[in-house]
């Protein structure tokens, strides 16, 4: 790479020793991520894994992609990048749990108007600190530096992860009926859906100074609040799928409750949730009070304090949630199966 220079590429604005120079940075991140499976580095053409199929007679690979969306607003405003790429993780390892695998291998692609190396390094350390929390592998990625197509302080951050389960144990929601309960994990305030209203209700594009406002009900500035990054359910809920049946998993994401949750449900099965029962961070009261937001509009955009949901047997819901709290998620009952559909909100 020492002679890897092109006058004429930097003089259109691409510098591709800054790459290298990002790339230098960032292995140190990535060597944390490192799992058995992983074959060579950094470097090649394609991400090497060798998947263990110990306990798997009939391995599926189940694949997820997703990005960070207009949160990242966020972190430009901030100058505040080591955290959004735990949310770039979190988007794309939770969807492949709701199919009950175990996600192994995660792959990043960030596209910026100009490639500053520490930059890129920050956030490739966010990335590999969701796949540290994630359990899998950050085993390649892309940086691609385009002048002219995002400014030259923006970028986008999008991944990509690979699970595997084995077939008898994809999820299957056949025997779902009514009585059966559903369980939350708290979520770690608004993750990384609906940025775009967020932004709006707030004002932050017009007057982004609001984002250092300390708020008391907070605890902490508007912008540390926004950034928080999305949580990562992988272990906690993989320690439950070992130990119980299972019946559905529904990670809350754009959409909210009203699109999220029928996901995981049996035709014929409707969600009840008493409202009294959510645990919702005062986020999104803020927000809502910011934005003269409808009720339903909050439910149908945001987590409302529930960023996974778990649908069992009741009389395996006690135990689910021990060792969901045993993990480190203090989950609880938020509602029950019905017969009907969709979500009820009592």
């Amino acid at each position: 790479m020492e002679k890897s220079f092109s006058a004429s590429y930097a003089a259109a604005g691409v510098d591709i020793t800054a790459g290298y120079r990002a790339v230098e940075l960032m292995k140190q991140h990535v060597a944390r991520t490192i799992t058995p499976g992983v074959l060579g580095g950094l470097g090649g053409f394609g991400g090497l894994f060798e998947i263990d199929c110990t306990g798997m007679p009939h391995p599926v690979l189940v694949s997820g992609t997703d990005g960070v969306g207009t949160k990242l607003k966020v972190a430009f405003a901030m100058d505040k990048h080591d955290t959004v790429g735990i949310d770039g993780v979190a988007m794309c390892v939770n969807d492949v749990l709701c199919a009950g695998a175990k996600p192994l291998i995660f792959l990043d692609y960030i596209a910026c108007g100009k490639n500053v190396p520490e930059r890129i390094a920050a956030l490739v350390a966010g990335v590999a600190e969701g796949c540290v929390q994630a359990g899998c592998a950050l085993v390649g990625g892309e940086t691609a530096e385009m002048p002219g197509f995002y400014p030259e302080n923006e970028y986008d951050l999008a991944g990509f992860t690979v699970g595997a389960v084995d077939k008898s144990r994809i999820l299957d929601n056949s025997g779902m009926q009514a009585g059966d309960a559903v369980i939350a994990l708290p979520s770690s305030g608004l993750h990384s859906n609906g940025f775009s209203l967020v932004r709006r209700a707030f004002g932050i594009d017009e007057h982004p100074e609001v984002l250092g406002r300390y708020e008391a009900e907070l605890g902490c500035t508007l912008g540390e609040a926004l950034l928080t990054p999305t949580k990562i359910y992988v272990k906690p809920v993989l320690a439950v799928l070992d130990r119980l049946p299972v019946k559905g998993i529904s990670h809350i994401t754009g959409g909210g409750f009203y699109e999220n949750i029928p996901r995981c449900l049996k035709a014929g099965c409707a969600a009840k949730i008493q409202k009294s029962d959510l645990r919702t961070p005062p986020i999104f009261r803020l927000l809502q009070a910011a934005g003269g937001i409808p009720e339903r509009d909050m439910f149908n955009t945001y987590n409302m304090g529930a960023g996974m949901v778990l649908v069992t047997a009741p009389e395996h819901a006690a135990q689910a949630v021990e060792i969901l709290r045993a993990g480190g998620e203090d989950a609880w009952i938020m509602g029950e199966v019905v017969p009907g559909e969709g979500v009820i909100l009592c």
